[in-house]
């Protein structure tokens, strides 16, 4: 008795609710008639709203990343594998995950706050009185939409912070364009893709599901909102680190590292 009552804690109440709402988001989903006008609409929401941030960044960090990485490769005279070793750094790991960190920021506090505006408003109260139902066109279409758009976004991180890598690398240097993205290109396998990307299908599924959990059991009037709108980025980005890690841990099991 000792031991369920240390387990019967809020943290584990609150798993077993994002859970419960997990696995109704499933079975919502799989029933006919989907929205899919508010999916598009979310889409570009949650996509075109948030390339800009994500291509800025993106840019930024290949550029940062090269000029940081060529002092330490020249004093190892491999000033040379400078290409190779930034596009292998950026398509694994640092492009899919940074990516998913401010989608998590953007669009996770924005779900959260949306949808608890909604709630303290009794906005989904009126629409379930109406005979609508709230869940599918409130919260699938923003699930499905996020776990769409962040790997496209991902994809456009990777390409744009690859060309930040080439202008990074032309700062101190003298890198053709044909030479650098023969050897940016030359050491990626097929290994590297595939885990880069189905990871951050996960990582659009845990935004949205944790946004939108937060958003629509949101309490307490306006500051029961702002709490919802944080909670869901901070408890997203600790998922997102949760689940690179366990991609990583799946891919060396499969060989594909």
């Amino acid at each position: 008795m000792a031991l369920l009552n240390k387990l019967n804690t809020p943290f584990f109440q609150e798993v077993g609710e994002i859970a419960r709402f997990t696995g109704r988001f499933f079975r919502e989903v799989s029933k006919p008639r989907q929205e899919w006008e508010e999916f598009v609409n979310q889409s570009y929401f949650i996509g075109y709203k948030t390339f800009t941030l994500v291509g800025i960044t993106a840019f930024i960090m290949g550029l940062v990343l090269t000029i940081q990485s060529r002092p330490t490769l020249m004093e190892f005279g491999a000033a040379s594998m400078l290409p190779s070793m930034v596009s292998v750094s950026l398509v694994r790991e640092i492009a899919p995950v940074i990516t998913a960190l401010i989608c998590a920021g953007k669009i996770g506090s924005g779900i959260g706050a949306e949808l608890g505006s909604m709630r303290v408003t009794e906005q989904i109260d009126a629409m379930e009185v109406s005979g609508t139902n709230p869940f599918k066109y409130l919260v699938v279409t923003r699930v499905l939409a996020s776990t769409v758009m962040v790997p496209i976004l991902s994809s456009l991180a990777i390409a744009i912070s690859l060309y930040g890598g080439y202008l990074g690398a032309n700062l101190k240097g003298d890198v053709s364009w044909p030479l650098y993205w023969f050897q940016a290109y030359k050491v990626l396998i097929f290994g590297d893709f595939v885990p880069a990307m189905v990871k951050t299908i996960f990582f659009g599924f845990a935004i949205g599901i944790v946004g939108c959990y937060k958003g629509y059991h949101s309490q307490k009037g306006t500051e029961g909102v702002g709490r919802s709108a944080t909670t869901a980025v901070i408890v997203a980005s600790l998922l997102v680190f949760i689940l690179d890690l366990i991609a990583v841990q799946v891919a060396d099991v499969l060989g594909l590292t």
